[in-house]
């Protein structure tokens, strides 16, 4: 757990552990990020999974592209300066979660600062929000939309809860429905491990994300016995 965990003090971590993490699924990890260490979180939490062999590599390199952008999104468009991330893999069940919460405007505020979307509601703000270009106009409007296809590909559960609402997609169907409020905004997804996908897929062949992870995450060596 990070030292600055404790500059963390409007985000009530027991809250969110009990809510969505079981402990007997395995151990429960917590990170406080801002912009000085984030990239240090990212490589710390993507390379403690790297190590488990069992996690089919194409789901890492698909994870670990929407992980990093989930994570800046943020420090982008929050209004805060911290973000908490929450991981838990279950080798048992092969599944990964992960959960990043920050206590900033939210969405649907967010969202709203662009004129295009000014008039719309919380509900349609979390509705809209992982789609391709939607965005406030501080960025591109592609980590929400990135996560929702790795979620369409391995995806147990993919939840946006913001405000009064959470959005929800499971076995392909997207539902929104009000929820306790959270002031902020939590991005909390399950992925299955034991199942290959195309990571390029998840990008829309925008970039090369296996190319990006084997780079920063896979030595010489482990790239040869790849091939």
């Amino acid at each position: 757990m990070q030292p600055n965990l404790q500059r963390h003090k409007n985000m009530n971590l027991s809250i969110l552990i009990k809510q969505y993490f079981n402990a007997s699924n395995g151990d429960v990890t917590i990170d406080v990020f801002d912009e000085k260490n984030i990239y240090n979180v990212y490589q710390r939490v993507v390379s403690v999974l790297t190590q488990h062999m069992d996690i089919e590599i194409s789901i890492l390199r698909g994870m670990s592209y929407c992980f990093y952008e989930m994570l800046d999104n943020v420090l982008i468009h929050s209004g805060k300066e911290l973000g908490t991330v929450i991981t838990q893999y279950d080798a048992a069940n092969h599944v990964l979660s992960f959960l990043i919460a920050d206590d900033g405007i939210g969405v649907h505020a967010s969202l709203t600062e662009n004129e295009k979307y000014r008039d719309i509601s919380e509900p349609e703000a979390l509705k809209i929000c992982i789609q391709d270009m939607v965005t406030d106009g501080k960025g591109m409007g592609f980590g929400l939309y990135s996560s929702s296809l790795l979620a369409q590909k391995a995806g147990l559960l993919y939840e946006v809860r913001s405000g009064g609402h959470t959005m929800q997609v499971k076995n392909d169907v997207v539902t929104t429905k009000e929820s306790e409020f959270w002031q902020g905004t939590i991005v909390y997804m399950q992925l299955r491990t034991d199942v290959e996908i195309d990571p390029a897929e998840v990008v829309a062949n925008r970039t090369n994300i296996a190319e990006q992870y084997n780079e920063a995450f896979l030595n010489d060596n482990e790239l040869e016995e790849l091939w």
